[in-house]
């Protein structure tokens, strides 16, 4: 059998790499124009391998009984890496892939191709324009991962965009979203301001070192009506290779201080990741 190769392609929005990953054999990492998007095993489908899709796994795996299908609402595509983990974790379920690249779309369905029968519907449009228009009371979840090159778009960062999550999940559905910042945390505090204004609860996944201000990294949060889980989350998440905390409750409220909601209208991007964090050559 030949070795994999290398593929690059113009896609809508940049140029897209899948790059083999050679210490596993059929697991390749995509970047668009050299920010890496994801990170798929397709023999392994429950390999995580960035630190942030675990902490989005550890939440899937307890917001219901393992194995439960769900539906579930993907905003923004990347390689698909964790609808795959949904497939193997939660047979079954429903799944929707909301991603803007039709390009990027066609590239990933070429060469890693999803299982037979996935259940996973894939929409080459807008994550806001498309999230508006879906049925009321039609996910679980609802997960943000939508990143134009290494930025979150502004109109992803709104009251009015968490209002449109919020009508399309149900009465015990979660939000969840892949943010990224660094002290002083305008953007991530306002994102809680942002989500606070719709959702009566709230949490926030990250390593230490990012809550103290001394890297930009990643937050994973988490939104919804319902108490969540947090002490078995925070189990979770301190034993992984990577050790993150979960801060919710009054911590979370102080960490937000006197950050206030976005609205359309004074929308920003997230912060660009200084000399390229996220950037691979």
């Amino acid at each position: 059998m030949s070795e994999p190769i290398p593929v690059t392609r113009a896609v809508d929005h940049g140029t897209a790499k899948l790059m083999p990953d050679v210490d596993r054999e059929r697991a390749w990492l995509l970047t668009v124009d050299g920010a890496p998007q994801s990170y798929v095993d397709l023999d392994a489908p429950t390999h995580l391998e960035f630190e942030y899709a675990r902490r989005l796994g550890h939440v899937l795996d307890t917001v219901a009984e393992p194995g439960q299908a769900l539906d579930v609402l993907h905003l923004g595509g990347g390689a698909l890496t964790l609808p795959r983990y949904l497939v193997a974790t939660r047979p079954g379920s429903r799944q929707d892939v909301v991603e803007a690249d039709r390009g990027l779309l066609d590239l990933v369905v070429e060469h890693l191709p999803l299982p037979a029968d996935a259940g996973i519907a894939l929409h080459p449009d807008d994550a806001r324009a498309w999230l508006e228009a879906a049925p009321q009371d039609s996910a679980d979840i609802v997960i943000a991962d939508v990143f134009g090159g290494s930025r979150i778009p502004a109109h992803l960062t709104t009251v009015a965009y968490a209002r449109a999550a919020e009508r399309v999940l149900r009465e015990d559905g979660v939000y969840l979203a892949n943010l990224a910042d660094a002290a002083p945390f305008a953007f991530l505090r306002s994102q809680l301001a942002t989500f606070a204004e719709v959702f009566e609860e709230l949490a926030l996944i990250a390593e230490p070192a990012v809550l103290r201000g001394r890297r930009f990294g990643n937050a994973v949060l988490i939104a919804g009506h319902q108490p969540l889980d947090t002490a078995l989350l925070a189990r979770r998440t301190a034993a992984d290779a990577f050790p993150a905390r979960v801060e919710h409750g009054s911590v979370l409220r102080d960490f937000m201080g006197s950050a206030g909601p976005v609205h359309d209208e004074d929308a920003v991007p997230s912060p660009e990741p200084p000399g390229g964090a996220f950037t691979i050559g």
